[in-house]
Order: structure tokens, then sequence, then C-alpha cells
């Protein structure tokens, strides 16, 4: 099936005598065993597994191509559990510009567990350079948060499969609908649900995917159901529903993204855009060859101050400024204020989620704003 169908289809196990065409909420925390004391609907305690979130795993398992998925309640949650399985004293390699929120779980709440190095994962000779006895894994993410930065899956997944280690991925700007990094050969995807899978912004989860059960993988089933940090059915009812909108709203992101992107690249006030989908990109060529379409994420450096800068973020009108993305409403951030002074993000920098607002207005909008 292709991935539109796969977005309506691929996630009902629907088990109903009412004659239900979509999957049906079921609040119920636990559920009854036979005479046998077995569970004949496959269900036992919420908190382990439950119809909703069942059904949403098996629909993200199919988008990315894996062979299983588990649901955390934040995307959060959903790196930390791979982190958590690892062994101590284990060895990471991992973007230098890394999502914050991963970066500072890493550097605070496994500083005394794991071994990381921050590494420029756009040079495959640097990344290589930095592998050591005890490295276990390479954790990339692409496209980058806020930088826009593109690593090289497939050439980064030789290198892991020449040494023997786990690829995992965070894909969550481009969503399953534009990049699949298993079929590029990584291991583990990652996505905060939270952002275009959700994309109405009323819903916090994450998700991981897997390519193979392997024993770090039961490691983090069991991490999800005994940790406990599991969506609500409800969370997941809403995750099912909004997926079968992906592909056609994703189509609308990308070609917002990519107008703005255009317009906001020839503005005399604006020193520099990062969107992939612009030759202007260093890795557009390797943008092109692993993703179908460049999303709806761009960063722009402001002309100027960071005065100036706040003065464009807080001048727009539809751009709402606000943490997050992905949504149907166009978003914009100072994302420096939220990193804070150890970041690498630029103080210039503004982060934008371009929405499937008309796009005219939306480039109106930036117009008043910047001048």
């Amino acid at each position: 099936m292709k991935t539109e169908t796969i977005a309506i289809h691929g996630g009902n196990i629907i088990k109903s005598s009412t004659g239900d065409v979509t999957q049906p909420l079921s609040l119920s925390t636990t559920f009854v065993r036979d005479e046998n004391g077995e569970y004949p609907g496959g269900h036992m305690y919420s908190r382990v597994s439950n119809p909703n979130r069942a059904s949403l795993e098996k629909l993200l398992a199919n988008l990315e191509h894996g062979i299983e998925a588990c649901a955390f309640a934040s995307g959060n949650a959903a790196g930390m559990s791979v982190f958590q399985a690892l062994k101590p004293g284990s060895h990471i390699i991992a973007p230098d510009d890394m999502y914050w929120g991963f970066k500072k779980q890493l550097q605070t709440i496994f500083a005394d567990s794991l071994v990381i190095d921050f590494v420029d994962l756009t040079q495959l000779d640097l990344v290589e350079s930095y592998i050591k006895p005890n490295t276990v894994m390479i954790w990339t993410e692409t496209p980058s948060n806020p930088l826009l930065k593109i690593t090289d899956i497939l050439g980064i997944s030789a290198i892991a499969r020449k040494h023997k280690l786990v690829l995992a991925c965070d894909s969550t700007f481009a969503s399953p609908c534009l990049q699949n990094p298993i079929l590029l050969g990584a291991d583990i995807v990652m996505h905060s649900t939270t952002k275009y899978i959700g994309g109405h912004s009323d819903v916090i989860g994450g998700a991981l995917i897997t390519a193979k059960k392997d024993e770090l993988w039961e490691k983090i089933r069991n991490i999800q159901q005994v940790g406990g940090s599991v969506p609500s059915p409800f969370d997941c009812f809403l995750l099912v529903r909004s997926i079968k909108t992906l592909p056609h709203r994703m189509r609308g992101h990308c070609s917002n993204g990519m107008a703005l992107a255009r317009f906001l690249e020839n503005h005399p006030k604006i020193e520099a855009v990062y969107y992939p989908g612009l030759p202007s990109h260093p890795q557009h060529e390797i943008a092109r060859s692993q993703m179908s379409d460049f999303g709806g994420m761009l960063s722009i450096l402001v002309k100027g101050s960071v005065e100036e800068t706040k003065r464009v973020v807080n001048s727009v009108r539809l751009f709402a400024q606000a943490t997050s993305l992905g949504g149907i409403e166009s978003l914009i951030e100072h994302r420096y204020s939220i990193e804070g002074p150890d970041t690498k993000t630029p103080k210039n920098l503004l982060r934008i989620s371009v929405g499937l607002e008309n796009i005219d207005d939306l480039i109106a909008d930036f117009e008043q704003a910047l001048n």
C-alpha cells in the first residue's frame, strides 16, 4: 500500500460487533481473564497495552516500514528509553546541534552512566574518527533542530554496520511521509508524535520504531511497559485520527515552507535561510536523495542585533510566538532565548514552523514585520 492508504487503514485493529469503521476509543484500564486465566482480548492492563495504543503502534510501524513500534507519553520519554536501555559506560556519538532536550538528558541525567561525544555528523570521516572500543550507538537527527542540517543516512549507516553499532535516527522534522530512515539502514527511528504526526498542537507523545526485534528492542519495550511512560488511550486515538490526514497535510507544509524560504532568502533584511529544499543549503543534494520533499520547518538569521531579531518575532501577526512545531498553525520562536547561553544556536536565529494558512498571507505577514 502507498503512504496515503497506510495512513488511513494501516492501524485498524477493530474487534467490535457494532460495525465501527474507525478504531473505537477504549478507556478501560484493565481487562478480564477467561476461565483459564488467559486474556482473550489480548490485553491485561492498560499500562502494558491497550487497543488504542496497539492500533497506533501498528500504524507507525507500517508507515516507517519497521517491524514494531513503541508509543510513549512524550518525544523526550521515547528518546530517554533508548538511552536507559544502554549498558553503563556505553559510548554514544550524537549530533553537535542535537535537539536541546535530548542533549540536556545526556549531559545531566546520563552524565554519570554514558559517555557522549557531540560531533558534526555531516562530516562522515570525522564521525568514524570518534569511534571507540565502547561505542555502541550513533544517534542522528535529520533534518536537525534548529539548524536544519542533513545527515547522510546511507553513509552513516554504512559506518554503523562496519563497526557493528546501532544507528538511531530522530526523524521528527521529516515525518514518515518525507523520509524513512529504516529503508536507508537505520535500526531505530524516533518521532515526537506531538509534532507533524499529531499535527494539531493538542497531543503530547513520542514513538520509536525498530527494524528488528533484538535484545536492545526488548529492553526498550520493557522500559515502556514497566516504567509506564505511555500515552493515554485518548492520546493514541487522537494520533491515529490525525495520521489519516498526515500525507495531505505534509504536502501543504512542504509547499508553504518552500515558498516562504524562497521569499526570505531574497529579502534584504535576512542574513541566511536554513531550508534543505533550497539549492543554497550545504546538504541540499543529500536531502534530495533521501527525502521525498523538504518539510515545513526553516530557520532564518535576521540581519542585526538580538533586539532587532526579537522585534521581528514580536511584529508578526499570523505566526504565534510559541514553542513546538508541526501544527496546522504557523509558529515562530527565538530559540536562543529558550536554549540558554551554552547553546550553539545563533542569537539572531528564528525557527519557523510553517503552517497551512494561505501562503500569500504568511508572506505578507513577514513583509510587514520585516519592514
